[in-house]
């Protein structure tokens, strides 16, 4: 990625000794303000022609007549598009030589040519100067013989090689590059007729630090010239200046669509990660706007599902989303396993999935064999380690950009099961509530563990906050469910349990028998015999640490 803080306006910039000479010239404080000198003979050593040339869309400005941002990308798309088929050059004329750049607007990067003087190319020398005011398109086969593209009209402005020089490590190279050319009077640009406006706006701001415009496409218009310009002041300033516009889906996916280059610069990074919470707070719930959730591009998908705070079941959820998600959008296997090992795998927490849906992934064709067996080894022996290893690794997984070892906030939360067949078939589940997660389900939510399996069937616990049918108040209820709706149906025996201060061992709180049917629960409505008030206090006799432990007992007989 190429530097783009060398403006020697920006107090953050720490000063280069190359820049010395521009400095003393024109100071360096971020508040200068040379508005006066815009376009005046009396404050300018250059001058600046500005060629223009047919888009080859042949549309107006991506940012003339937009009235929203879908407008905007959509032209903008367009002619992405179309210059990835012809790539033009961005061509800068010295006096008596034209220096080409080879800047091409394309999608993926922006190539810097001028970058050390061996990469110059000369292509042609000028028969004559072309004086100042001139707006009349230079003779195609004279001065541009050698290039396809027709001028259609030329503005001339007066500049200061200082003022410019200190604003863009792309004009300070253009103008002291210690070449003849570097010392002639009269500058050429050319440039397509839809960056004319953007880039006005950008040569006013190198003055004043100030933009007119205040509409998100035309500010995303400069953004894209101070990007190609080297100007990172101005990119902070249309960064900052979006975010402080309403935003909106749209507008949140554009943000991260936008070319690479600018992607990766820092002075947009304020910008993208904005974009990325809005998404992630927008898709926060997403069993209930999984349809279009469904529909979101990559990068979207990208910023939803790198959030800790994402509502879902459980981290198996998230799985069987990514992979319905995949095949839609990448049909073909072969993408599907390619954008998986780039893009989709980190985004899983495959350490908080069930054992029996880690099976599921090593079977999965749209996997890669090999990242398949990684990631469920990984997640294993995540498992396998000590509570307090865990909690570390979470700890230390907390401030990296992929959060595999963090836990979400899971709607479901996860049981640890102890099964036997003999003498007869029981398991053991136990299941571990914070505080916090109990808070929240007043006055009436309930919270669910993940699946559990006794001889082949799945069960879950359920906590509730409801109310006390005899007292009319609320308390701390736990259930036992069936998973399903077989017609297949279960005696079992059964008993809840919690841990009690002040031994802190697990005491009985209620036992029970009930034959199960698919989708039948069972429970006690307060269990513990006191309010939710009571429960939830400081000094609960049930919190130890701020967890509350539960414990179910399941036995099958004969």
């Amino acid at each position: 990625m190429r530097e783009l803080s060398a403006d020697l306006f920006d107090p953050r910039t720490i000063m280069d000794s190359d820049f010395s000479t521009v400095e003393l010239a024109c100071g360096s404080r971020s508040d200068s303000d040379f508005a006066f000198a815009f376009n005046s003979s009396n404050f300018s050593d250059r001058v600046l022609r500005i060629e223009k040339i047919h888009d080859l869309s042949e549309t107006k400005s991506d940012g003339e007549g937009c009235t929203s941002i879908a407008v905007w990308a959509r032209n903008r798309k367009r002619r992405r598009e179309e210059i990835k088929k012809d790539t033009v050059d961005f061509l800068v004329n010295f006096g008596e030589q034209i220096l080409n750049c080879n800047l091409p607007d394309t999608e993926d990067g922006v190539s810097y040519g001028n970058e050390d003087e061996e990469d110059v190319a000369m292509i042609e020398e000028l028969p004559s100067e072309t004086s100042v005011g001139d707006e009349a398109a230079p003779d195609n086969d004279s001065l541009w013989k050698t290039d396809c593209s027709t001028v259609i009209s030329v503005k001339t402005l007066h500049i200061s090689s200082p003022i410019l020089a200190a604003k863009s490590p792309f004009f300070y190279k253009l103008f002291s590059n210690g070449m003849r050319e570097s010392e002639q009077q009269h500058v050429t640009l050319r440039i397509h007729s839809s960056e004319e406006a953007a880039l006005m706006d950008l040569l006013n701001f190198m003055y004043s630090n100030t933009l007119p415009t205040r509409t998100p496409p035309a500010l995303l218009d400069v953004l894209m010239a101070a990007d190609k310009f080297e100007v990172a002041s101005c990119m902070r300033y249309c960064s900052r200046s979006l975010q402080n516009l309403p935003m909106t889906c749209e507008s949140a996916l554009l943000y991260l669509d936008l070319p690479s280059t600018v992607l990766m610069a820092d002075a947009v990074q304020p910008l993208t990660d904005a974009a990325k919470l809005f998404l992630a707070a927008r898709f926060k719930d997403m069993t209930k706007i999984q349809d279009e959730l469904l529909n979101l591009p990559l990068a979207g998908i990208e910023a939803v599902l790198s959030s800790d705070d994402l509502q879902v079941g459980s981290e198996d959820s998230i799985y069987d989303f990514v992979v319905k998600w995949a095949r839609i959008h990448y049909p073909k296997l072969e993408d599907r396993k390619e954008i998986f090992g780039s893009r989709l795998c980190h985004l899983i927490r495959f350490p908080y999935m069930t054992c029996r849906k880690l099976k599921k992934v090593l079977i999965c064709n749209d996997f890669d064999t090999e990242l398949a067996s990684k990631v469920v080894l990984g997640a294993l022996l995540f498992k396998a380690e000590a509570p307090y290893r865990q909690r570390s690794l979470a700890a230390e997984d907390s401030s990296a950009t992929c959060h595999r070892f963090v836990e979400r906030v899971y709607k479901s939360r996860p049981v640890k099961v102890l099964e036997f067949e003999l003498p007869c078939q029981q398991c053991i589940v136990y299941l571990d509530l914070k505080r916090e997660e109990c808070a929240r389900q007043f006055p009436a939510g309930r919270l669910c563990s993940h699946v559990f399996y006794l001889r082949g069937q799945g069960f879950i616990l359920s906590a509730h906050c409801n109310m006390d049918q005899q007292s009319s108040f609320h308390c701390f209820g736990l259930f036992l469910g069936m998973q399903g709706k077989r017609s297949v149906s279960f005696a079992v025996d059964y008993e809840f349990s919690a841990r009690s201060k002040p031994t802190e061992e697990f005491v009985s709180k209620y036992k029970g028998n009930y034959t199960f049917t698919g989708g039948k629960a069972v429970g006690y409505r307060n269990l513990f015999g006191m309010t939710w008030t009571e429960f939830m206090a400081d000094d609960s006799l049930y919190f130890i640490n701020g967890v509350v432990h539960l414990r179910a007992e399941l036995t099958i007989r004969k």
